[in-house]
């Protein structure tokens, strides 16, 4: 089974690297990340969302509205998630200010207009449920607005740290219509998680894959130099039958050497049948 219709990429990892960040959105480069990524014939990108500089963020900005579509259109390329780091740098389950609560909607609304279906929610790092209370604020809210993620055709996927049992547990609460995860294979190695485990606990939940390669413990490295198990992957995927996206997190190139690693981590995924 091949994933090849359903392969894409975050974005920023197809433009130089900002102030060493392995992950932030491209503010001088997005539009030309459409053209790079139809070159790789990739079939996606999953746009970011950081906290700096949150309102001049394309998705925000009427006349920009219309330029990602075009771009959408002329390379062919789709735009199905979004992954809010912004949420994690600014958790509103953790923060008083309602700011942070209103701009989760607001993300909401602007992924809705572009059509963009999956929210990922990074519950990690900073974001990362270290409190009961954390928790119980953030299901009550989401609970709350349940009719509005349906009447704006929006789910939201949580990005997690939790076990497998433990996420079960979580994701639960929520109804599924409007909830689901997004699965890291790099963290979860990263982690020390059995991944036949984790699909067997909740893979009926998963509506979105990164993929990455990390050390257990450690950072993330270059796919197949790691302890993520890319067979095991492939096996559960066919065997949960996933046919929703797969987006390259992947480590980053040394010295902006950016598209080359791209290319090197697209070659493990064929080889490893995985596209």
């Amino acid at each position: 089974m091949k994933f090849s219709e359903k392969i894409g990429i975050m974005q920023g990892r197809l433009s130089p690297q900002y102030l060493n960040l392995i992950q932030s959105f491209p503010e001088k480069h997005w539009r030309k990340e459409f053209r790079l990524a139809k070159k790789l014939k990739l079939k996606l990108i999953e746009w970011t969302l950081d906290y700096k500089n949150l309102l001049k963020n394309p998705i925000f900005v009427p006349k920009y509205i219309n330029e990602i579509n075009y771009l959408k259109k002329k390379y062919k390329i789709k735009i199905l998630s979004l992954t809010a780091d912004c949420l994690m740098q600014k958790p509103f389950w953790k923060l008083k200010n309602k700011r942070y609560l209103e701009m989760f909607f607001m993300i909401v609304n602007a992924c809705s207009n572009l059509g963009i279906k999956y929210i990922v929610v990074p519950l990690v790092d900073n974001g990362s449920l270290t409190k009961k209370k954390y928790e119980e604020k953030l299901i009550k809210i989401l609970k709350q607005k349940n009719n509005f993620f349906s009447k704006k055709k929006v789910q939201i996927l949580f990005e997690s740290d939790f076990g497998p049992q433990k996420l079960k547990n979580f994701i639960n609460k929520l109804p599924k219509k409007n909830f689901g995860i997004n699965y890291d294979v790099g963290n979860s190695a990263s982690l020390g998680y059995d991944i036949e485990k984790e699909f067997k606990t909740y893979g009926n939940n998963i509506k979105n894959v990164h993929i990455k390669d990390r050390i257990y413990c450690g950072k993330t490295v270059r796919l197949g130099l790691g302890n993520a198990n890319f067979k095991k992957l492939r096996e559960v995927l066919i065997k949960n039958k996933y046919k929703n996206s797969i987006i390259l997190q992947t480590a980053r190139g040394k010295k902006n050497k950016d598209i080359e690693e791209i290319k090197i981590n697209l070659n493990f995924l064929t080889k490893n049948k995985i596209i």
